[in-house]
């Protein structure tokens, strides 16, 4: 018995993680393994019995958060994005300026990941849209199979790293820093990140051009000012759109809610402007950040009775003394913790990573010295990776579900692993370069 009290914290995570393995829902594993180990506390007098009554405040600091409220906001204007026929303008106009050099369609489909990733926030709206409109051309015109499926889907998971990510709010919540910190932060990877991708088509143009060739004269129907329009057309009201969402939060106009709720508006007159606003649409974008909503609040409250115990036992004294013990200090913890998050992107997605391991790493990391704008943004960059994880990653089971069937799954595995090496480098870059991050937080005040 008195070793089951000395270890409760350690059985309790190991707990968790084997009913996360066995298959049962990430909301529910947490909650049970929350409240059966706040049962068994209270047997081995770890715990007050009245120390799950603060399960109630818990909840209630859940459903009164602001920040969380902006979730919803980004969440429907990236449906509403996704079906409003933005997506086509710009890769069609885009494709279409970088037609004629080799590898063109892939900068332009990296250029247009990165613009929708700054209005939508979501990975689906950028993988499915993309797809759908790039994927049919590139094969149609000699790019490789491989390399069209892995561009397409890296470039949909720029989103994660670009603000308004959802990834960002989420960090922001949990480490208890300024959303408004977090996206300044975010500004010089995504940066980085855009630059990784067009390098790896540039030396592919230059050493693999027969997987990246240009387009053929007749299948470049725009030219000269008539481009330049098309291009203006789709472009203007995406910049006007980022400004409306991101320019808002920077300059200390809009709250994050407050600015999400403009980038709602925002949406809705894009797709009156092309035409495509209707009940369905606005539907089917609703039912879709219902979707997502729900989870995350499941999943969050399942998160928050887990660590509640979790902490009441000594959990965070526990995972506190064995990061910070880590040979190596600072660096040290930084390569464990990126390692550690990595694999479990394996077997878990970002919101169950976000509300389970952060607030368990944050202890140490703060105990460390390091900060933890740039330890979120560095943790963002790692989890963007479980979207391209083979065979998991979502982004994969998005394009996999509108890739034509002759297109097989190994083909699309493969077609990933080098875009997921870049952004483990992108993670290399921030361990060892911190100021990459640090640098631009002094703009956002």
């Amino acid at each position: 018995m008195s070793f089951l009290r000395d270890n409760l914290a350690a059985f309790m995570f190991g707990g968790m993680i084997l009913c996360m393995l066995i298959g049962f829902p990430a909301a529910f594993s947490l909650a049970a393994a929350g409240l059966a180990f706040g049962f068994l506390g209270i047997e081995l007098s770890l715990l007050h019995p009245d120390f799950l009554g603060n399960l109630t405040y818990q909840l209630f600091g859940i459903v009164s958060n602001d920040l969380l409220l902006s979730i919803p906001f980004f969440t429907l204007m990236g449906a509403i994005l996704e079906k409003c026929g933005l997506a086509e303008d710009l890769l069609d106009s885009i494709g279409q300026l970088f037609g004629p050099v080799r590898g063109g369609l892939s900068y332009a489909v990296i250029f247009v990941g990165a613009v929708l990733g700054a209005i939508t926030g979501t990975v689906a709206a950028s993988v499915i849209a993309m797809g759908v409109i790039a994927l049919p051309t590139m094969l149609k015109y000699g790019y490789s199979t491989r390399h069209a499926l892995g561009v397409i889907a890296a470039s949909g998971t720029i989103t994660q790293v670009i603000p308004p990510s959802l990834v960002l709010v989420v960090l922001a919540d949990q480490l208890g820093r300024s959303v408004g910190d977090m996206y300044a932060g975010a500004i010089g990877p995504s940066l980085i990140q855009i630059g990784l991708f067009t390098a790896w088509v540039a030396f592919l143009s230059i050493f693999r051009p027969h997987e990246v060739p240009a387009l053929p004269r007749e299948a470049r129907t725009l030219r000269g000012l008539a481009l330049w329009i098309k291009c203006a057309r789709g472009i203007v009201p995406s910049l006007g759109l980022i400004f409306l969402v991101l320019g808002t939060i920077f300059m200390g106009w809009a709250t994050p809610t407050e600015a999400g709720a403009l980038g709602v508006v925002g949406a809705l007159l894009l797709a009156a402007m092309n035409r495509t606003l209707n009940r369905k649409l606005v539907y089917e974008a609703m039912a879709t950040t219902m979707r997502i909503t729900a989870m995350v609040v499941y999943i969050l409250i399942g998160a928050r009775v887990f660590s509640l115990v979790f902490n009441g036992v000594g959990g965070r004294e526990w995972i506190a003394d064995l990061l910070a013990s880590l040979p190596g200090e600072q660096l040290g913890f930084l390569i464990f913790v990126n390692l550690f998050i990595f694999v479990l992107a394996f077997f878990l997605d970002f919101f169950e990573i976000a509300f389970i391991v952060i607030p368990l790493l944050t202890p140490a990391a703060e105990r460390l010295g390091i900060d933890l704008v740039w330890f979120g943004v560095l943790i963002c960059a790692n989890v963007q990776t479980s979207f391209m994880h083979p065979p998991f990653g979502f982004a994969l089971f998005y394009l996999r579900r509108i890739a034509p069937p002759s297109i097989k799954s190994s083909e699309l595995y493969w077609g990933a692993i080098p875009w997921v090496a870049l952004q483990l480098v992108l993670v290399a870059i921030l361990i060892f370069w911190p100021s990459s991050v640090t640098y631009w937080l002094g703009t956002s005040h």
